[in-house]
């Protein structure tokens, strides 16, 4: 399915998973997790910094996330980085049982 086909309903109903799957790899300034959801979907998800930031912030109140400001590694601003909790680990757990089961319902519908 190209880009341009894509519902972004289903992003946002997917957000969360996505972000958590991104940040299992390790701790992520906005940018860096721009670009990795960029670079493994090869564009397909394109986020902006409209939908990111609000994203993390909310994962961050709920506890799924730990956010920290660091010093930049090119010398300029601070930046927060965002981490996974324990917490997080398991909603991302959980969240993955819950697309699987999802996408083989979806599978069974259309291989009928």
């Amino acid at each position: 399915m190209d880009k341009e086909m894509f519902n972004e309903k289903l992003l946002q109903g997917n957000l969360e998973l996505i972000l958590l799957s991104i940040l299992e790899e390790g701790e992520m300034y906005g940018l860096e997790i721009i670009t990795e959801a960029n670079a493994h979907t090869k564009g397909f998800f394109d986020f902006k910094e409209g939908s990111l930031y609000p994203a993390l912030h909310r994962m961050t109140r709920t506890g799924w996330l730990e956010a920290e400001h660091q010093p930049s590694d090119k010398g300029g601003p601070r930046q927060r980085y965002y981490r996974l909790t324990d917490a997080g680990r398991r909603v991302l757990e959980r969240k993955r049982q819950e697309w699987s089961a999802f996408n083989r319902a979806v599978q069974a519908l259309q291989n009928r």
